[in-house]
């Protein structure tokens, strides 16, 4: 299981991590931590980070990004990891996904825990004053001062972060401000969730596989006899059309031979109607002829 864990600074990131780890045998890996351990090691990458640090600049993000790099292939980190501080910004969310695509990884969620930055400064306040009603030394870094900036560098920083991994669909939010308790127990469905669906993708990949005759690279005999039927009919559309058309041409053949002997019959039957009515036409004409001349 890889994780993101998101939340700008007292949303309870390391209270939840650490429930993570033990949870589910994963590993906590935070920037500064794997920085000092690569220094320590005195690895290529790590002495490179030594040279930045002690000229008082920022370590950039292909120095971290290889850090990352060696500290994920280490056998602690192969039940998964929550990267702690990492990434801050956008570019750095890039290089890591460019990175885990290159070693055949993937992000099973980014979990961001949102809260109420008007309700953490209150915290820190009442937290300073009972230090300080006990007679102890408010931390440095434990001031409503210092978290107000630090608050401030994760809205221009870390939040655009949430956009990014909103658009890629990976995102999950869970009310921070909820008791510990109740995160926990929240984080816990959203992980169930994301290990049931990615289960299901599996299994619906492997099934598309075994049925898919591109797997094994020969199409089943089962196929192809499927295929070959359904190309006969097609094959054999135009001779079903030739032997139409050839049976309409002697239907109209058939039709004209049986007209012609009726046409013909009508055609004599007519004829000597015919050679009567110019007989008869004739006689009376020559009746009348010789009338005329008598009155005359």
């Amino acid at each position: 299981m890889r994780l993101i864990l998101l939340g700008p600074p007292g949303s309870g990131k390391g209270t939840q991590a650490q429930r993570l780890v033990q949870r589910h045998g994963i590993v906590q890996l935070s920037t500064g931590d794997m920085l000092r351990a690569a220094v320590a090691a005195q690895t290529p990458i790590g002495l490179k980070a030594k040279d930045i640090m002690a000229a008082g600049g920022l370590v950039p993000d292909e120095v971290v990004v290889g850090i990352i790099a060696d500290r994920i292939e280490q056998p602690d980190a192969a039940n998964g990891f929550i990267l702690d501080g990492f990434p801050r910004t956008v570019p750095q969310a890039e290089a890591l996904d460019a990175l885990l695509k290159q070693k055949q990884m993937k992000l099973d969620a980014v979990i961001e825990l949102r809260v109420n930055e008007g309700v953490l400064l209150e915290r820190v306040e009442r937290r300073a004053a009972e230090t300080r009603a006990r007679g102890e030394a408010v931390r440095a870094d434990d001031t409503p001062e210092v978290l107000t900036k630090r608050l401030a560098s994760y809205r221009d920083q870390t939040e655009p972060l949430i956009h990014y991994y909103s658009d890629h669909r990976m995102l999950a939010t869970v009310d921070g401000m909820m008791p510990i308790e109740e995160v926990t127990e929240e984080i816990g469905r959203i992980l169930a969730a994301v290990g049931k669906s990615g289960g299901s993708r599996a299994a619906k990949k492997a099934s598309q596989a075994k049925r898919s005759p591109k797997a094994s690279g020969k199409a089943t005999p089962a196929k192809s006899a499927k295929k070959a039927a359904k190309k006969a009919p097609k094959a054999a559309a135009p001779v079903k059309k030739a032997g139409k058309t050839a049976k309409r041409a002697a239907r109209t053949a058939t039709k004209a031979a049986k007209a012609a002997p009726k046409k013909a019959s009508k055609a004599s039957k007519k004829a000597p109607k015919a050679a009567a009515k110019a007989t008869g036409g004739t006689r009376k004409t020559s009746a009348k002829a010789p009338k005329k001349r008598a009155k005359r």
